[in-house]
């Protein structure tokens, strides 16, 4: 039979606290998040290393390794912010959930958007490890405590209009473009990268399941207040300025490979990015202040 007690670190069953439970919780997060830091500088490395690991299209492949290039640097990032998240940085908190949820968007070009390779296995561990590492560090983050340590002075409806910006525009071009193509029958021109069918169905894919819905709650929640606001918000804009940071990488990549219809630069690419880089770097410049009393989920400042 379960027994079941009360302690003073709240109510458990067989014996653990919720005080057990989330040192259970935070040390599991710490654990798989190292893995997959691992697991990506292996991916990673084995991507730029191996020659024709990823097959064809030329395209995808050259893009792909782009992103290889970017992951490289940013597994050690993602140890590095793991190790100051638990000397109790909140920016470091909320890199290392950001860090995940850009490598579980990538991750979804390997194993969905690419050929079957030689690295299947290890960009399926990736793609796994990264969405459940991200849910582990937000179940584990300590959402309340890092929003009452925003300072007052941030400027939340700044950040939450650009998000709110940034979701209608991502959203209606897609819509537009999908809405189009079922009058035409013209497949969607994606990006300005050089991509087959299949990865800008799965990109639009992505886009309108996952960021548009993401940023759109960001954008609410941060403009009313709400304590999930600040931590959603700084996740999605540094997974987001990532995610520029990889498309910039791979349209030179293309040139240098000979894909054809390859270009270096997107015109438009400058003002996206400055979107992202002003947002996040207005909001995570204002976390880690003083605990305001005050301060409580859901209440607006």
């Amino acid at each position: 039979m379960t027994v079941t007690r009360r302690t003073s670190g709240g109510v458990a069953a067989g014996g653990t606290t919720a005080r057990d439970d989330r040192r259970i919780l935070r040390r599991a997060t710490i654990a798989l998040s190292v893995a997959v830091a691992v697991l990506v500088f292996a991916a990673s490395l084995a991507g730029l290393l191996l020659d024709d690991v990823y097959g064809r299209p030329a395209a995808t492949a050259e893009m792909l390794r782009a992103y290889d290039l970017v992951a490289l640097a940013l597994a050690p990032a993602l140890v590095l912010s793991v190790f100051r998240a638990t000397r109790g940085s909140d920016r470091a908190w909320l890199a290392w959930a950001g860090l995940l949820a850009y490598l579980t968007y990538t991750a979804a070009f390997y194993v969905f958007g690419s050929s079957f390779n030689d690295l299947f296995l290890l960009h399926v561990a990736v793609f796994g490890g990264s969405a459940f590492a991200l849910v582990l560090t937000m179940s584990a983050m300590d959402v309340a405590g890092i929003s009452s340590r925003f300072a007052a002075r941030t400027p939340r409806r700044l950040v939450g209009g650009i998000l709110g910006l940034l979701a209608v525009a991502l959203g209606a071009m897609w819509v537009y473009a999908t809405v189009r193509s079922s009058i035409t029958g013209d497949v969607p021109a994606g990006s300005a990268l050089v991509e087959p069918d299949l990865v800008v169905h799965l990109g639009i894919a992505l886009d309108l399941a996952l960021l548009v819905p993401a940023y759109a709650a960001a954008a609410v929640l941060l403009w009313r207040g709400v304590a999930w606001g600040y931590a959603i918000a700084a996740i999605v804009l540094v997974a987001g300025l990532l995610h520029q940071i990889s498309y910039l990488v791979a349209m030179p990549l293309q040139v240098a490979a000979d894909i054809p219809g390859a270009v270096a630069f997107d015109p438009f690419e400058p003002v996206i990015v400055l979107f992202y880089l002003i947002a996040a770097a207005v909001l995570l410049w204002h976390a880690n202040g003083e605990p305001r009393p005050s301060a409580e989920p859901g209440v607006r400042r």
